[in-house]
Protein backbone atom coordinates (compact mmCIF):
# COMPACT_ATOMS: atom_id res chain seq x y z
CA UNK A 1 0.00 0.00 0.00
CA UNK A 2 2.90 2.33 0.73
CA UNK A 3 4.51 1.85 -2.77
CA UNK A 4 1.12 2.69 -4.54
CA UNK A 5 0.76 5.95 -2.55
CA UNK A 6 4.33 6.92 -3.37
CA UNK A 7 4.26 5.79 -6.81
CA UNK A 8 0.92 7.87 -6.98
CA UNK A 9 2.82 10.05 -5.83
CA UNK A 10 5.75 10.51 -8.13
CA UNK A 11 3.07 10.14 -10.76
CA UNK A 12 1.63 13.26 -9.79
CA UNK A 13 4.83 14.97 -9.14
CA UNK A 14 5.88 14.19 -12.55
CA UNK A 15 2.68 15.28 -14.03
CA UNK A 16 2.79 18.51 -12.27
CA UNK A 17 6.54 18.99 -13.79
CA UNK A 18 5.63 18.33 -17.23
CA UNK A 19 2.97 20.96 -17.05
CA UNK A 20 4.34 23.76 -15.56
CA UNK A 21 5.38 26.67 -17.13
CA UNK A 22 9.29 26.62 -17.88
CA UNK A 23 11.14 29.99 -16.66
CA UNK A 24 12.34 32.31 -19.38
CA UNK A 25 16.00 31.81 -20.17
CA UNK A 26 18.64 33.49 -22.09
CA UNK A 27 21.57 31.32 -22.94
CA UNK A 28 24.90 32.19 -24.14
CA UNK A 29 25.81 30.42 -27.23
CA UNK A 30 28.50 30.38 -30.04
CA UNK A 31 27.81 31.85 -33.68
CA UNK A 32 30.86 30.54 -34.91
CA UNK A 33 34.06 28.84 -34.12
CA UNK A 34 36.11 31.02 -35.87
CA UNK A 35 34.87 34.43 -34.48
CA UNK A 36 35.03 34.92 -31.03
CA UNK A 37 33.35 37.50 -28.65
CA UNK A 38 35.47 40.31 -28.78
CA UNK A 39 36.41 39.82 -32.30
CA UNK A 40 36.40 41.22 -35.54
CA UNK A 41 34.64 39.92 -37.85
CA UNK A 42 34.54 42.14 -41.22
CA UNK A 43 33.02 45.25 -40.49
CA UNK A 44 32.19 44.47 -36.98
CA UNK A 45 33.40 43.29 -33.50
CA UNK A 46 30.96 40.35 -32.20
CA UNK A 47 29.66 41.05 -28.36
CA UNK A 48 27.79 37.90 -27.42
CA UNK A 49 24.65 36.37 -28.52
CA UNK A 50 22.24 34.31 -26.60
CA UNK A 51 19.24 31.63 -27.59
CA UNK A 52 16.09 32.96 -26.25
CA UNK A 53 13.91 30.22 -25.12
CA UNK A 54 10.06 29.93 -25.89
CA UNK A 55 7.88 30.46 -23.17
CA UNK A 56 5.08 32.68 -21.99
CA UNK A 57 4.39 35.75 -20.01
CA UNK A 58 0.57 36.74 -19.20
CA UNK A 59 -0.27 34.10 -21.69
CA UNK A 60 1.67 35.67 -24.34
CA UNK A 61 4.56 33.33 -26.13
CA UNK A 62 8.02 35.18 -26.39
CA UNK A 63 8.25 33.77 -29.97
CA UNK A 64 8.06 35.53 -33.35
CA UNK A 65 10.11 38.36 -32.45
CA UNK A 66 10.67 40.86 -35.84
CA UNK A 67 11.60 44.23 -34.03
CA UNK A 68 13.96 45.44 -31.97
CA UNK A 69 13.84 49.16 -30.09
CA UNK A 70 16.36 50.13 -26.99
CA UNK A 71 14.89 52.64 -24.40
CA UNK A 72 17.73 54.21 -22.93
CA UNK A 73 15.85 56.25 -20.87
CA UNK A 74 13.97 52.72 -18.92
CA UNK A 75 16.93 50.89 -19.78
CA UNK A 76 14.26 48.57 -21.85
CA UNK A 77 14.71 47.02 -24.75
CA UNK A 78 11.40 46.46 -26.44
CA UNK A 79 10.62 43.59 -28.99
CA UNK A 80 7.52 42.96 -31.47
CA UNK A 81 6.00 39.77 -32.47
CA UNK A 82 4.27 38.67 -35.49
CA UNK A 83 1.26 37.51 -33.51
CA UNK A 84 0.90 41.09 -32.46
CA UNK A 85 2.78 41.21 -28.92
CA UNK A 86 4.89 43.11 -27.19
CA UNK A 87 7.66 42.19 -24.67
CA UNK A 88 10.06 43.95 -22.41
CA UNK A 89 13.60 42.73 -22.12
CA UNK A 90 16.75 43.68 -19.39
CA UNK A 91 19.51 42.65 -21.47
CA UNK A 92 22.71 42.06 -19.18
CA UNK A 93 26.70 42.22 -19.54
CA UNK A 94 29.87 40.56 -18.28
CA UNK A 95 32.73 42.18 -16.50
CA UNK A 96 34.14 42.80 -20.62
CA UNK A 97 30.97 44.54 -20.96
CA UNK A 98 29.58 41.69 -23.20
CA UNK A 99 26.30 40.48 -23.48
CA UNK A 100 25.68 37.67 -21.67
CA UNK A 101 22.20 37.36 -20.07
CA UNK A 102 18.89 38.91 -20.34
CA UNK A 103 15.86 39.19 -18.30
CA UNK A 104 11.96 39.52 -19.18
CA UNK A 105 10.27 42.05 -17.45
CA UNK A 106 6.63 41.90 -19.15
CA UNK A 107 4.84 41.58 -21.74
CA UNK A 108 1.83 43.37 -23.52
CA UNK A 109 -1.02 42.76 -26.58
CA UNK A 110 -0.99 45.40 -28.73
CA UNK A 111 -4.36 46.86 -28.90
CA UNK A 112 -6.36 48.28 -31.67
CA UNK A 113 -8.23 51.85 -31.36
CA UNK A 114 -11.09 50.15 -29.50
CA UNK A 115 -8.75 49.34 -26.42
CA UNK A 116 -8.87 45.78 -27.72
CA UNK A 117 -6.06 43.24 -28.37
CA UNK A 118 -5.06 43.03 -31.89
CA UNK A 119 -6.68 40.12 -33.56
CA UNK A 120 -5.47 38.25 -37.23
CA UNK A 121 -4.95 39.63 -39.54
CA UNK A 122 -4.08 42.71 -38.04
CA UNK A 123 -1.53 41.45 -35.72
CA UNK A 124 1.45 41.06 -37.94
CA UNK A 125 3.96 43.58 -36.13
CA UNK A 126 7.20 43.47 -38.12
CA UNK A 127 9.14 47.26 -37.77
CA UNK A 128 9.61 48.62 -34.58
CA UNK A 129 11.40 52.37 -33.73
CA UNK A 130 11.22 54.25 -30.56
CA UNK A 131 10.16 58.37 -30.62
CA UNK A 132 11.87 59.65 -27.29
CA UNK A 133 13.46 56.89 -25.77
CA UNK A 134 16.32 59.19 -25.34
CA UNK A 135 15.79 62.45 -23.59
CA UNK A 136 15.78 61.83 -19.94
CA UNK A 137 11.42 61.85 -19.38
CA UNK A 138 10.75 57.67 -18.94
CA UNK A 139 7.31 58.85 -19.14
CA UNK A 140 7.26 60.19 -22.69
CA UNK A 141 8.31 57.17 -24.88
CA UNK A 142 6.07 55.78 -27.69
CA UNK A 143 6.87 52.91 -30.41
CA UNK A 144 5.82 52.98 -34.32
CA UNK A 145 5.33 49.62 -35.45
CA UNK A 146 5.05 48.76 -38.77
CA UNK A 147 2.68 45.60 -40.23
CA UNK A 148 2.31 43.28 -42.84
CA UNK A 149 -1.14 41.89 -44.01
CA UNK A 150 -2.68 45.10 -43.23
CA UNK A 151 0.14 47.66 -44.43
CA UNK A 152 0.24 50.66 -41.26
CA UNK A 153 2.33 52.48 -39.71
CA UNK A 154 1.30 53.01 -35.40
CA UNK A 155 1.93 54.66 -32.35
CA UNK A 156 2.26 52.83 -29.21
CA UNK A 157 2.97 53.12 -25.99
CA UNK A 158 4.94 50.62 -24.01
CA UNK A 159 2.54 48.92 -22.89
CA UNK A 160 0.81 48.15 -26.34
CA UNK A 161 -1.57 51.14 -25.96
CA UNK A 162 -2.92 52.93 -29.68
CA UNK A 163 -1.93 56.17 -29.80
CA UNK A 164 -2.77 56.54 -33.65
CA UNK A 165 -1.66 56.03 -36.39
CA UNK A 166 0.65 57.86 -39.30
CA UNK A 167 -0.87 58.34 -42.59
CA UNK A 168 0.89 56.08 -45.65
CA UNK A 169 2.12 57.30 -48.97
CA UNK A 170 -0.12 56.46 -51.38
CA UNK A 171 1.75 53.36 -52.64
CA UNK A 172 1.64 51.53 -49.40
CA UNK A 173 -1.87 52.23 -48.83
CA UNK A 174 -3.24 49.97 -51.52
CA UNK A 175 -2.59 46.26 -50.88
CA UNK A 176 -2.67 45.70 -54.68
CA UNK A 177 0.27 47.22 -54.72
CA UNK A 178 2.42 45.14 -52.78
CA UNK A 179 3.83 41.49 -54.55
CA UNK A 180 2.74 39.46 -51.48
CA UNK A 181 0.85 40.75 -48.35
CA UNK A 182 3.59 39.35 -46.64
CA UNK A 183 6.03 41.24 -47.96
CA UNK A 184 5.05 44.52 -46.83
CA UNK A 185 6.03 47.30 -44.32
CA UNK A 186 8.72 45.34 -42.99
CA UNK A 187 11.02 47.88 -41.76
CA UNK A 188 10.30 51.56 -39.92
CA UNK A 189 13.16 54.08 -38.57
CA UNK A 190 12.72 57.21 -37.34
CA UNK A 191 15.62 59.33 -38.99
CA UNK A 192 16.72 62.83 -37.41
CA UNK A 193 16.88 64.93 -40.87
CA UNK A 194 13.64 62.58 -42.69
CA UNK A 195 11.18 61.92 -40.13
CA UNK A 196 9.54 58.48 -40.44
CA UNK A 197 10.64 55.89 -42.83
CA UNK A 198 9.62 53.06 -44.04
CA UNK A 199 10.45 50.04 -46.51
CA UNK A 200 9.00 47.43 -48.21
CA UNK A 201 10.44 43.89 -47.68
CA UNK A 202 10.75 43.38 -51.41
CA UNK A 203 9.88 45.54 -54.45
CA UNK A 204 6.55 47.07 -54.93
CA UNK A 205 4.66 45.30 -57.86
CA UNK A 206 5.23 47.32 -60.63
CA UNK A 207 9.41 48.47 -59.52
CA UNK A 208 11.95 46.54 -60.85
CA UNK A 209 13.34 43.23 -58.99
CA UNK A 210 16.25 43.63 -56.63
CA UNK A 211 15.39 47.22 -55.85
CA UNK A 212 13.08 48.92 -53.12
CA UNK A 213 11.87 51.91 -52.54
CA UNK A 214 12.55 53.99 -49.02
CA UNK A 215 9.24 56.26 -48.08
CA UNK A 216 9.03 59.11 -46.25
CA UNK A 217 5.56 59.54 -44.77
CA UNK A 218 4.83 62.61 -47.43
CA UNK A 219 5.93 60.10 -50.22
CA UNK A 220 9.09 61.07 -51.34
CA UNK A 221 11.12 58.51 -51.40
CA UNK A 222 14.88 56.71 -52.06
CA UNK A 223 15.70 53.80 -54.26
CA UNK A 224 17.41 51.13 -52.14
CA UNK A 225 19.01 48.31 -54.46
CA UNK A 226 18.88 45.07 -52.60
CA UNK A 227 22.29 42.27 -52.27
CA UNK A 228 22.94 40.65 -54.96
CA UNK A 229 22.31 37.29 -52.39
CA UNK A 230 18.86 35.35 -54.32
CA UNK A 231 16.05 36.55 -52.79
CA UNK A 232 17.71 39.51 -50.92
CA UNK A 233 15.07 41.17 -48.52
CA UNK A 234 14.82 43.91 -46.56
CA UNK A 235 13.78 43.01 -43.28
CA UNK A 236 14.66 45.79 -40.76
CA UNK A 237 16.81 49.43 -40.78
CA UNK A 238 18.12 51.58 -38.06
CA UNK A 239 18.87 55.50 -38.57
CA UNK A 240 22.26 56.71 -37.03
CA UNK A 241 23.26 60.36 -36.12
CA UNK A 242 25.50 60.61 -38.94
CA UNK A 243 22.66 60.72 -41.05
CA UNK A 244 23.03 57.28 -42.48
CA UNK A 245 21.31 53.76 -42.04
CA UNK A 246 22.17 50.76 -40.87
CA UNK A 247 19.95 48.41 -42.98
CA UNK A 248 19.53 44.85 -42.30
CA UNK A 249 18.76 42.17 -45.21
CA UNK A 250 18.12 38.30 -45.63
CA UNK A 251 18.34 36.22 -48.16
CA UNK A 252 16.61 32.46 -47.76
CA UNK A 253 15.69 30.38 -51.18
CA UNK A 254 15.22 27.01 -49.50
CA UNK A 255 15.50 24.92 -46.28
CA UNK A 256 18.56 23.31 -47.68
CA UNK A 257 20.27 25.88 -49.20
CA UNK A 258 22.83 28.75 -47.95
CA UNK A 259 20.86 31.42 -45.36
CA UNK A 260 22.80 34.93 -45.89
CA UNK A 261 22.27 37.77 -43.69
CA UNK A 262 23.59 40.87 -44.72
CA UNK A 263 24.50 44.11 -42.52
CA UNK A 264 24.68 47.01 -44.76
CA UNK A 265 24.93 51.11 -44.69
CA UNK A 266 24.03 53.84 -46.65
CA UNK A 267 23.70 57.46 -46.38
CA UNK A 268 20.75 59.53 -47.81
CA UNK A 269 21.15 61.76 -49.93
CA UNK A 270 18.59 64.46 -50.80
CA UNK A 271 15.73 62.85 -52.12
CA UNK A 272 13.89 62.15 -55.03
CA UNK A 273 17.10 61.07 -57.15
CA UNK A 274 16.41 59.01 -60.19
CA UNK A 275 19.58 57.22 -59.36
CA UNK A 276 19.80 54.22 -56.64
CA UNK A 277 21.69 55.07 -53.35
CA UNK A 278 25.06 53.73 -53.15
CA UNK A 279 24.71 50.63 -50.61
CA UNK A 280 28.31 49.08 -48.88
CA UNK A 281 28.18 45.68 -47.36
CA UNK A 282 29.40 46.02 -43.44
CA UNK A 283 29.17 42.12 -42.77
CA UNK A 284 27.79 39.32 -44.36
CA UNK A 285 26.81 36.11 -42.64
CA UNK A 286 26.52 33.09 -44.67
CA UNK A 287 25.66 29.52 -42.95
CA UNK A 288 27.22 27.17 -45.28
CA UNK A 289 30.53 28.69 -44.38
CA UNK A 290 30.20 27.72 -40.03
CA UNK A 291 27.46 30.53 -38.97
CA UNK A 292 24.87 29.68 -36.20
CA UNK A 293 22.40 31.71 -38.11
CA UNK A 294 18.69 31.77 -38.24
CA UNK A 295 15.55 34.38 -39.61
CA UNK A 296 16.98 37.79 -38.34
CA UNK A 297 14.58 40.48 -38.75
CA UNK A 298 14.90 42.49 -35.89
CA UNK A 299 17.58 45.23 -35.14
CA UNK A 300 18.56 48.18 -32.80
CA UNK A 301 20.94 51.19 -32.15
CA UNK A 302 21.99 50.28 -28.30
CA UNK A 303 24.78 52.59 -27.38
CA UNK A 304 27.31 54.86 -29.32
CA UNK A 305 28.08 52.30 -32.10
CA UNK A 306 26.22 49.15 -30.66
CA UNK A 307 24.24 47.39 -32.17
CA UNK A 308 21.41 44.38 -31.37
CA UNK A 309 19.95 42.64 -33.99
CA UNK A 310 17.20 39.18 -33.03
CA UNK A 311 15.89 36.29 -35.36
CA UNK A 312 11.87 35.49 -36.15
CA UNK A 313 11.71 31.42 -35.05
CA UNK A 314 8.16 31.70 -36.99
CA UNK A 315 6.70 30.09 -33.81
CA UNK A 316 8.69 26.33 -35.06
CA UNK A 317 10.21 24.13 -32.60
CA UNK A 318 13.08 23.80 -35.18
CA UNK A 319 14.10 27.61 -35.22
CA UNK A 320 15.45 29.62 -32.53
CA UNK A 321 14.90 33.16 -31.28
CA UNK A 322 18.79 34.59 -31.34
CA UNK A 323 20.00 37.88 -30.00
CA UNK A 324 22.77 39.02 -31.41
CA UNK A 325 25.20 42.27 -29.63
CA UNK A 326 27.62 43.63 -32.42
CA UNK A 327 29.78 47.05 -32.67
CA UNK A 328 30.60 48.78 -35.49
CA UNK A 329 34.21 49.44 -36.10
CA UNK A 330 34.91 53.01 -36.70
CA UNK A 331 36.66 52.59 -39.93
CA UNK A 332 33.96 51.16 -41.76
CA UNK A 333 31.95 55.15 -42.55
CA UNK A 334 28.88 54.85 -44.68
CA UNK A 335 29.62 55.13 -48.56
CA UNK A 336 29.20 58.62 -49.49
CA UNK A 337 25.82 59.69 -51.34
CA UNK A 338 25.80 59.74 -55.33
Amino acid sequence: MHHRLLLIFMLVLGLQGACATPEFQATPITLTDQVSVGQVYQGIRLLGALRLNDVERNGLRLCGLSGLAWDEDAGLLYAISDQGNLFHLRPEFDANDALSGARLVAAYPLRDVRDQPLRSPWTDAEGLAILNGDNGKPDDTELLISFEGKPRVVRYSPAGLWKGEKRLPAPLRDLRNYRHPNEALEAVTVDPRWGVLTGTETPLRHDPDGQIRLFQMNGRFWRYPLSSAPNSALVAMEALPDGSLLTLERAFVAPLRPLIISLRRVMLPAVDRAEPLSVADVAVFNSSQGWLLDNFEGLTRYRGQRFFMVSDDNCKFWQATLLVEFALLPDRPAPAAP
